[in-house]
């Protein structure tokens, strides 16, 4: 298969992959009765960076290892995949301050509808979270690309 076409079919994966992605995260945060969502008719948030965070941390002896597992790593690695999608997708456009933007921002569509439906909480930790499992994302494609490229180079040779 020409480098091209390639290019251009692992591109278009990665993009239905990043929709795919979208929706998923879109359905467990303000559809599906799972990850602790609240109900209640009235709006709840928080705006006190890592509040939550330190909460969590501090009396993780008293909640239940899946709750601390879901707030904290949950957090982290929901978005790494859209920080290692988008530069599949588009590799000549993504740098990591691109990234650190591209996820805050969807994280920030997400509390909002969490908010604006009043099911779930907009937390300033999960921006924060969210953001920076992007950013990991984008590291590990990084950290994937360069060896991937050395592999190549080592082939050739």
């Amino acid at each position: 298969m020409k480098a091209k076409k390639k290019r251009k079919l692992i591109s278009g994966l990665s993009f239905i992959t990043i929709i795919l992605y979208g929706v998923i995260i879109i359905y467990f945060t303000l559809f599906s009765d799972r990850f602790g969502r609240v109900d209640n008719g009235s709006y709840q948030y928080n705006l006190v960076p890592f509040n939550e965070i330190r909460r969590f941390v501090t009396y993780r002896h008293y909640v239940s290892t899946r709750s601390f597992i879901l707030n904290i790593c949950g957090n982290f690695l929901v978005f790494a995949p859209l920080g290692f999608l988008l530069p599949i997708w588009y590799p000549k456009a993504i740098r990591w301050y691109q990234i650190i933007l591209y996820s805050f921002s969807f994280s920030l569509c997400i509390e909002l509808m969490q908010l604006y439906t009043r099911v779930g909480v907009f937390d300033v930790d999960d921006l924060i979270m969210n953001t920076t499992g992007g950013f990991l994302g984008w590291i590990l494609y990084c950290i994937l690309h360069f060896i991937f490229r050395r592999r190549k180079r080592r082939k050739r040779s």
